[in-house]
């Protein structure tokens, strides 16, 4: 990147979160947030963006009535939480029950973010929160799901973040059944 590309790269994002922050129109906010979780993807944005605090951003949206605000900010989190740097923003701001909460969304693109997004904040610290009983019994019933998508990602999940112990147990006590603690699918 150039010296004179940098100062406009950030310049123009911060343009972005001003406008979020300025406008009233909800159609409006909702083109901020999916450029700023498209920009999310390129790792030369991360450090503006945390400079930014759109971490924090995209945080708060997955508690908006609006769907689209949710459905975007799960989308840029998922992208940021490939950061090691913008990770530990997620996780110190209690990210993991904010997109665990996300998992019982209607829409599947929501919820395949909250899944990778769980899979991208697993670590030997947090991977028993992100492996809790209810998660799997979640992860076990999306594994069942009509969605290519969505079944085969929680395969990845059940098999990356889990131990085959805990699988097993969530199993047995999912056996008999069908809900998995009230979670509904997405709707595809």
């Amino acid at each position: 990147m150039s010296s004179t590309e940098a100062p406009e790269r950030f310049e123009y994002l911060q343009s972005l979160v001003t406008e979020f922050q300025d406008t009233d129109s909800e159609e409006a906010k909702e083109q901020v947030l999916a450029n700023l979780a498209n920009f999310a993807y390129d790792p030369k944005n991360m450090e503006y963006l945390r400079e930014l605090q759109v971490p924090d951003l995209f945080l708060d949206m997955l508690t908006e009535e609006n769907q689209n605000f949710v459905e975007f900010g799960m989308g840029g989190l998922c992208n940021l939480s490939m950061d090691p740097e913008c990770r530990e923003v997620i996780l110190q701001s209690g990210g993991i029950s904010l997109v665990t909460n996300c998992l019982s969304n209607r829409r599947e693109e929501t919820v395949l973010s909250a899944v990778t997004t769980l899979m991208n904040l697993a670590t030997p610290a947090t991977r028993p929160q992100i492996s809790e009983p209810g998660i799997l019994q979640c992860m076990l019933r999306f594994s069942l799901a009509e969605s290519p998508r969505l079944r085969n990602l929680a395969a990845v999940f059940l098999q990356d973040c889990c131990s085959e112990e805990q699988v097993r147990q969530a199993q047995q006590q999912t056996e008999g059944r069908q809900t998995a603690v009230g979670i509904p699918l997405p709707k595809e």
